[in-house]
C-alpha cells in the first residue's frame, strides 16, 4: 500500500502553466504503476495521466495529450504533473494515484490507493 499527499495546486490564468507532485511513502512505490485523475463539479472523476514504474509507459487522455506531461523521481518517491497551456475546463480537484500495474490505475480495479487532491483552478 501506498500513501499519497498531493502539492502544487493553485490559480492560473488560461495559457499558463502549473506543476503538480504526489509524494509517496510506502512499499510499494517504486514498483507501482502512478498516475493522475481529476473530478470537477457535478463531474465524474476521469482519468487524465498514468505511468509505469520504470516510466517506460505513458498514458494521456485526449484532452491533455500534448500539454500534460507525467513523470516520476522513484528516487525521491515522487510523481509530477506538468501541465501547460491551461484552459479553464481543466478546472479541477486533481488526484493522484497508485496502483500495480498502468491498467489497473485507469481502469481502478484491484488496489488503487489515492491522494486527498489538490485543487486547480484556471482563470479566463
Amino acid at each position: 500500500q501506498v500513501q499519497l499527499v498531493e502539492s502544487g495546486g493553485g490559480l492560473v490564468q488560461a495559457g499558463g502553466s502549473l506543476r503538480l507532485s504526489c509524494a509517496a511513502s510506502g512499499r510499494t512505490f517504486s514498483t507501482d504503476a502512478m498516475g493522475w485523475f481529476r473530478q470537477a463539479p457535478g463531474k465524474e472523476r476521469e482519468f487524465v495521466a498514468a505511468i509505469s514504474w520504470n516510466g517506460g509507459k505513458t498514458v494521456y487522455a485526449d484532452s491533455v495529450k500534448g500539454r500534460f506531461t507525467i513523470a516520476r523521481d522513484n528516487a525521491k518517491n515522487t510523481a509530477y504533473l506538468q501541465m501547460n497551456s491551461l484552459r479553464t475546463e481543466d478546472t479541477a480537484v486533481y488526484y493522484c494515484a497508485a496502483s500495480p500495474f498502468v491498467d489497473t490505475l485507469i481502469a481502478r480495479a484491484g488496489r488503487v490507493d489515492w491522494g486527498q487532491g489538490t485543487q486547480v483552478t484556471v482563470s479566463s
